[in-house]
């Protein structure tokens, strides 16, 4: 039997960040490796009417639950949901909870956090930094707990080329940081801002490398580990390949490609995509709890869940694989036919982009306004543009974490623990874990009907031929026509533009239907 199933077993377990995507499939995991465990205590808030129990509920009941079901018929009861929010005083905990907390729970595994990149600075820190300080000064009053696992994020340090398991300082304490949030009035945190994150990209990155000094500085007392995962992609294996719930970019940038709105990409198509697997994140986050809780490290040890150093993929291969599973399972409603160009030029980029993204958005609001409607198109398409951009960062830059941690931490687990626990990297097909990408997108995330797929095609090859048959007939009405290298210039710009507003009328026809 795995060592560290049985661990888990008649154990109360804390998990902060339970209703995000990485907490769902570590509940998952936990249930149907170690039903026997005591209970697993989430930290929720109500949303959009729902109670506590409402929430759990919808949870249970998602796709990702379906073999928990059937192992454990009672598994709602061992869930205990407790009402908190990560951004008020002791979590805005009730006595009653809170004394059932401290004194009931054995392990903490603390995944809440925003991971948006444009968060305020206020929010992120509060979010990211100070709900991590209050979580440990509440671990510290808990005399049964065995464990406290912080899950970061691998691009915390991600000025670095070169990232090893350690905690780097930043320039700033924490402590002032925080102190500072306290008083500054928002405008002026804004202002300062691009002068406190540095070379950090974003407030994201900023904020969870000031959360990981926290857990340095105040967890010393404790029993205390950090996971440090890269891209966090859908299930590879378990419970099954592809499922996924959380819209994350790369996820965006699928979905635009494949409804035919995003047509460039400013990324350097030889770099490595280090893309990590959910269920893989979470094997290794379960034994990690495991090994820290029995074999108590006398350091805190830091765990990298990355893929590039020993199983690399390509931005390059992604794409190509991507559009080729597009073709075999088309999203619903394409506006145009998927097709995607790489390039890192920045005249290129703004070339591409007003060519194929800002003048057809224009012409086709312009439609819209002819036809008494508001226009949307642009704002549209400036919003896809503006995510797409903060991915640029890191599309454009590869990097190396080391993982001898990970290692270390393989070699101590039974063959039986690492078969139940895999979180080894190295036999990963990429090309059919982006082709189960893809798929988890339409059926899990975007809730497409796969049997609508034939007629999707249809209406593809549709416009496959009206694009044929247009461009033949533009070109021999320019070899009749044109008689200098000025008129054909004029013509071809002419002619594209009324071939765009012809597309984008297709795609308004669409939308009403």
């Amino acid at each position: 039997m795995s060592a560290i199933a049985a661990y888990y077993n008649n154990k109360s377990i804390l998990i902060t960040g339970a209703t995000g995507f990485l907490g769902k499939v570590l509940m998952e995991k936990l249930f149907r490796s170690s039903p026997d465990l005591k209970v697993i205590y989430i930290l929720v808030r109500p949303k959009s009417g729902q109670t506590l129990q409402q929430r759990v509920f919808h949870i249970l009941n998602c796709e990702l639950f379906k073999e928990v079901r059937e192992i454990c018929p009672n598994v709602q009861e061992k869930i205990r949901a407790i009402y908190a929010d990560l951004s008020q005083d002791d979590f805005a905990i009730s006595k009653e909870d809170m004394e059932e907390l401290l004194s009931c729970t054995n392990i903490i595994f603390h995944c809440a956090a925003t991971v948006r990149f444009d968060e305020p600075l206020r929010s992120a820190v509060q979010l990211n930094v100070v709900a991590t300080q209050k979580l440990l000064l509440m671990a510290g009053q808990m005399p049964k707990l065995e464990a406290f696992i912080h899950l970061s994020t691998a691009f915390s340090n991600c000025y670095r080329k070169h990232i090893d398991e350690v905690i780097y300082p930043c320039p700033v304490e924490p402590k002032k940081i925080i102190n500072s949030m306290e008083w500054l009035d928002d405008a002026i945190i804004d202002e300062i801002t691009p002068k406190l994150i540095g070379d950090q990209p974003n407030t994201y990155t900023y904020s969870k490398a000031l959360g990981e000094m926290v857990v340095q500085q105040e967890g010393e007392k404790l029993n205390i580990a950090i996971v440090r995962p890269s891209i966090v992609g859908p299930t590879w294996q378990e419970p099954f390949p592809g499922w996924i719930d959380t819209m994350n970019g790369i996820s965006k940038t699928i979905i635009v490609t494949g409804k035919g709105l995003l047509r460039l990409q400013a990324i350097e198509p030889t770099n490595i995509i280090d893309l990590i697997p959910a269920d893989t994140v979470i094997n290794l986050t379960l034994a990690v709890g495991w090994y820290t809780a029995v074999h108590r490290p006398k350091t805190m040890l830091i765990y990298h869940s990355t893929s590039g150093h020993i199983n690399p993929f390509y931005w390059k291969e992604m794409g190509l694989q991507v559009m080729a599973t597009l073709e075999k399972v088309p999203l619903e409603k394409p506006f145009r036919r998927p097709y995607t160009t790489y390039t890192t030029s920045t005249i290129s980029k703004r070339y591409w982009n007003i060519v194929s993204h800002h003048a057809p958005a224009i012409i086709y609001d312009f439609y819209l306004i002819l036809t008494g409607r508001k226009p949307r198109m642009t704002k549209l398409m400036n919003r896809i543009l503006k995510t797409i951009s903060k991915l640029e960062y890191f599309s454009s830059q590869s990097w190396e974490w080391t993982t001898y941690n990970t290692e270390m931490l393989m070699s101590q687990m039974s063959p039986e623990d690492q078969r139940v626990f895999d979180f080894d990297v190295r036999q990963l097909n990429w090309l059919q874990y982006t082709e189960n990408y893809v798929l988890g997108i339409k059926k899990y995330l975007l809730k497409e009907d796969m049997a609508g797929i034939p007629e999707v095609k249809q209406h593809l090859r549709r416009l496959r031929n009206i694009y044929y048959v247009f461009n033949i007939t533009l070109f021999l009405i320019a070899c009749r026509l044109a008689r200098s290298q000025m008129a054909r210039n004029v013509w071809f710009f002419i002619v594209s533009f009324c071939y765009k507003f012809l597309s984008y009328f297709r795609a308004s026809r669409m939308l009403k239907a």
